[in-house]
């Protein structure tokens, strides 16, 4: 099996054997990011994804998760992604969960009975990136959807008995949105109570529109301190049941992790350490995508 790189997975499926269905994102509009730039996206013949599968169920017979890639894998049409599922369950018997990246789109495309019969067949846990609750900020980003869009779609994954991890990305809206997406964030993500919440930091990569932003001064950075802030702000204003956060991704200047609400006062006292020590935490050389 080759790969059409480059190929992206979240980190929770760094064990986990990866797929492409897809290639590229279907979107593909983010301002801030470059991820499948370098693609045009299609959507890889049945065949082809059943050619792979097989390949891999001959040398890894005890395979126990599977991601399906790219960007939103999550469009293929209901029955193509049945067969793939059915296919999984014949070749990998050991296998316990499939993940999938989706955007807010491609979950509201799907009735809710769609989505349930998907988490039957196998589906066990869909990624979703909010980005930011701020409707001001997902509209300069150009992330085709707004902060209705996003709960809507993060509520029927929850409904459907699937699995949901988000992500936000802080410093998504430079120093003039700062507070408001700390704020407008927290919102949405009580509204969905997901699983999982993943806290991203913003990195700026050439080739983006947002790079270019930056480069013209027009959208201002925030410093690591400011980060911490933010972040602050936004579990401050967290109001989840049972939700695992993390923000211990490579992109992050410190790395935070607990459930909530269970751990959010820890969580806050760790980012009053970050903040009363913040030049230990402001190096950019070991962040990464």
């Amino acid at each position: 099996m080759i790969y059409d790189e480059p190929l992206y997975r979240p980190p929770s499926e760094a064990y986990s054997l990866i797929i492409q269905v897809t290639i590229g994102c279907s979107h593909n509009k983010c301002s801030f990011c470059g991820m499948y730039k370098s693609k045009k996206f299609r959507i890889r013949s049945k065949s082809d994804i059943f050619r792979d599968l097989e390949e891999m169920a001959a040398r890894y017979n005890k395979v126990r998760r599977i991601f399906l890639a790219d960007g939103d894998a999550l469009v293929l049409k209901t029955q193509d992604l049945k067969d793939i599922l059915l296919k999984i369950k014949e070749l990998f018997p050991y296998c316990e969960r499939v993940g999938i990246y989706a955007t807010p789109n491609d979950i509201l495309r799907k009735s809710p009975e769609e989505l349930k019969s998907l988490n039957e067949y196998g589906i066990g846990i869909v990624y979703l990136g909010i980005e930011s609750g701020s409707d001001k900020i997902l509209k300069g980003i150009s992330k085709g959807a707004d902060s209705k869009d996003m709960i809507e779609a993060g509520k029927r994954i929850v409904n459907s008995g699937i699995k949901l991890s988000v992500t936000l990305i802080s410093g998504l809206g430079g120093k003039d949105g700062r507070e408001e997406h700390a704020r407008e964030s927290a919102k949405v993500i009580n509204e969905i109570n997901p699983d999982y919440l993943g806290l991203l930091t913003l990195i700026i990569e050439p080739g983006t529109r947002m790079y270019d932003l930056v480069q013209e001064g027009t959208f201002k950075l925030l410093s690591t301190e400011e980060v911490a802030l933010e972040t602050q702000m936004l579990i401050q204003n967290l109001e989840l049941r049972n939700c695992v956060f993390r923000s211990n991704h490579a992109s992050n200047y410190f790395s935070l992790e607990g459930t909530l609400p269970h751990d959010k006062s820890k969580l806050l006292k760790q980012l009053d350490v970050v903040l009363n020590n913040i030049e230990d935490y402001s190096g950019e050389y070991f962040r990464r995508l």
